[in-house]
C-alpha cells in the first residue's frame, strides 16, 4: 500500500484541488494549504512549476505513484507513435488498480491498490496482486469469492458519487470487469482538469 494513503487528502491541499472529487475532502471545508504557513497567499507559478504542478496531480490522482515507475510509464508512452499525453493516460488507465476503481469495486483508488495487493482479484482466471499490472483490451477482471461480500465493496458498488465510465464493462451481479477499449484523454472522467502536455513538457526540458 502507498505510503501516502493515510495523509491521501494532503495531497489535495496541497495542489489546491479536490482530484478526486469526493465529498469527504477537507478541501470542501478548508481551502488552505497545510502547514503552518498554508493560508498565505501563493505566488504565480512559472512555466516550470505550472509543468509539476500537472505531473504531481496526475500522479496524485492515480494513488500517488513513485517518481521512477511514472517516469518509466512516461518513457513508454514517448516510444508509440502519435501523442505522447494520450498514451499517457491510456497507460495509467490500463493499470489494474485503476481498472478496479473505474469499476466501482472499491471507493478510491488507494483502496483499489491494496484490494489487488491483498489478491482480491484474478485476471483471466489467474491472481494478480501487482497493482500496476498492465491489463489489456479484453482482459478479464474478476474479484474472488472471498472480496465479494465485503463490505467496502458492497458500499462502493452502491454509491452515487460516480458512475463506471463507457470503456469499462462491468457485471457486477458476476463481479467481473473488462476494458473494452483503451480510454482517450476526452474519455476519462477525472474531476479536475488534467494536463497530461504539461507532464510532456516537463520530462521533455
Amino acid at each position: 500500500m502507498t505510503k501516502r494513503a493515510r495523509a491521501k487528502y494532503k495531497i489535495d491541499r496541497r495542489l489546491g484541488q479536490n482530484i478526486w472529487g469526493r465529498p469527504k475532502s477537507p478541501l470542501n471545508k478548508r481551502e488552505s494549504r497545510p502547514g503552518q504557513h498554508g493560508e498565505r497567499r501563493q505566488a504565480k507559478l512559472s512555466d516550470y512549476g505550472q509543468q509539476l504542478r500537472a505531473k504531481q496531480k496526475l500522479k496524485g490522482y492515480y494513488g500517488n505513484i513513485g517518481e521512477r515507475q511514472f517516469n518509466r510509464v512516461y518513457k513508454e508512452a514517448r516510444r508509440f507513435k502519435g501523442s505522447t499525453s494520450e498514451h499517457l493516460i491510456g497507460l495509467l488507465e490500463r493499470r489494474l488498480d485503476a481498472i478496479v476503481y473505474r469499476a466501482k469495486f472499491v471507493p478510491t483508488v488507494f483502496a483499489a491498490r491494496q484490494f489487488v495487493s491483498h489478491g482480491h482479484v484474478t485476471v483471466n482466471g489467474r491472481r494478480v496482486n501487482v497493482p500496476s499490472f498492465r491489463c489489456r483490451v479484453g482482459d478479464l477482471v474478476e474479484v474472488k469469492e472471498k472480496g465479494k461480500q465485503m463490505t467496502l465493496l458492497l458500499e462502493a458498488i452502491k454509491s452515487a458519487e460516480r458512475d463506471v465510465p463507457d470503456y469499462i464493462e462491468v457485471d457486477h451481479n458476476k463481479m467481473t470487469a473488462k476494458l473494452s477499449r483503451v480510454p482517450a484523454l476526452s474519455d476519462v472522467p477525472f474531476p479536475i482538469h488534467m494536463e497530461p502536455n504539461l507532464v510532456v513538457e516537463f520530462y521533455s526540458r
